[in-house]
């Protein structure tokens, strides 16, 4: 029987919070703990989590996740119970009356109290190390923290407070460790990676630092996340044409299209301008894949409004979407100045309108597929096939490709050709 892990990190919410527990992984494991990532309930005798607290769903999931592992500290299954994230930064006074059962609440940056917590100290010299939960071949790379931009719906800075960029120098370090471990597929993120270098350089320096990483010995494909398309850099466009480590395929959470709506959202830009845009990446970098997500039944969005965003998905076609129905949070611009009117049914069901609109759509690219060649890199094996994702698929969140072989190895790359395809995934052959 395998020995327990000291301590079980679970990590809710996105890719930038998996950053802060890697963080905090490497730091507890170089005073000598054993830590496990994602672990059951009696993994170990210790468990911190790291919350989400950005909309309703993600908050509820957190809260259920933390009175998952109260449940098995009453059953004597942990010891220990920590908490620490977006959701304890903004929530903590209420968390301690609700969930008192929880040893103590941490914020967002508080990893130095939480290691004190578990009697360790901070080792400064290894604040750029992580220890990896993602597969071996690929890892995030959180570039800043916060965000400047104050949409309106949006508490994150509330939460995480105005961005901050890492040094471009300190970002290649990282990649380089990272690079050594084997990492080959750097995926690049932040709250708007667009910003990034204003607040230390005076200016926008997105493409200098991909041009930096690209540079890194073992870095194959650079994946670029989180983009904000206003004033968006045309800089970072040529590369995504130009750069051959650059894949081809950006994420631009665009939220919507109607004028009226994207107002009253605060996102400081108009609906042509956001057309204009797509237009230009689909222009200037041939192939792009373009990854975005909408927002539904944000105030102000009345039944045209929606039926503008529909049109404006059916004509622009894009390879990779996601729809989130609006969540009030308090707070923002939006809970303090508009009534939510827009009942819940209707924001579901115009979310699911959206999205079997986009299902047709992917079906339709999917099959235009079948019998064209592709560079894939392989994920994992699942029953019998090897699962594998090509530049315009990011991990988790995006298409797979299938492969039926006896022997690939994870991590690697390969040349496949499409065979067949059903909605989301595709299935392929080695070449």
């Amino acid at each position: 029987m395998n020995k327990k892990a000291d301590i079980n990190v679970v990590t809710m919410g996105c890719s930038k919070n998996l950053v802060d527990s890697e963080r905090l992984m490497r730091q507890l494991v170089a005073v000598g703990y054993t830590v496990a990532h994602d672990a059951e309930t009696d993994s170990a005798p210790v468990v911190i989590i790291n919350t989400c607290g950005f909309i309703g769903d993600a908050k509820e999931e957190s809260i259920n996740t933390i009175l998952l592992f109260v449940e098995a500290k009453k059953q004597q299954l942990i010891k220990q119970l920590y908490v620490f994230g977006c959701l304890s930064q903004r929530y903590k006074n209420m968390l301690e009356q609700e969930i008192p059962e929880v040893d103590a609440y941490f914020g967002v940056h508080d990893m130095e109290a939480v290691l004190q917590t578990m009697n360790a100290s901070l080792q400064p010299h290894l604040l750029n190390e992580r220890q990896l939960s993602t597969p071996a071949h690929y890892a995030y790379l959180k570039i800043s923290e916060g965000c400047n931009w104050g949409c309106a719906y949006c508490a994150i800075p509330l939460i995480r407070g105005k961005h901050i960029s890492v040094p471009i120098e300190q970002l290649v370090d990282e990649t380089e460790k990272l690079a050594a471990q084997g990492v080959k597929e750097l995926l690049v993120v932040a709250q708007d990676t667009t910003y990034y270098g204003m607040d230390c350089y005076g200016r926008r320096r997105l493409a200098d630092l991909l041009n930096a990483l690209s540079a890194v010995e073992g870095i194959e494909w650079i994946r670029l996340h989180y983009t904000y398309p206003t004033a968006f850099p045309d800089d970072v466009i040529a590369l995504l044409r130009d750069n051959p480590k650059l894949c081809k395929y950006i994420d631009i959470p665009l939220q919507h299209v109607a004028d009226e709506v994207l107002t009253k959202m605060r996102r400081g830009i108009n609906g042509q301008q956001t057309r204009e845009l797509i237009a230009r990446l689909r222009s200037e970098a041939p192939g792009i894949a373009i990854r975005t997500t909408l927002i539904v039944g944000h105030p102000g969005e009345d039944e045209a409004a929606f039926q503008e965003l529909k049109e404006f998905v059916r004509a622009v076609r894009f390879e990779r979407l996601g729809v989130f129905c609006y969540s009030e949070e308090e707070g923002t611009y939006s809970a303090d100045n508009y009534e939510d009117e827009i009942s819940e049914e209707i924001k579901q069901a115009r979310r699911d309108e959206l999205m079997a609109l986009q299902a047709s759509i992917v079906a339709t690219e999917s099959a235009a597929k079948i019998g064209t060649v592709c560079k894939v890199i392989i994920d994992r094996k699942e029953g019998g096939y090897y699962a594998a994702r090509t530049e315009h698929d990011s991990p988790e969140v995006d298409n797979e490709v299938l492969i039926k072989a006896e022997q690939l190895v994870i991590g690697n790359f390969y040349q496949v050709r499409i065979t067949n395809a059903y909605i989301y995934d595709v299935y392929a052959e080695i070449i």
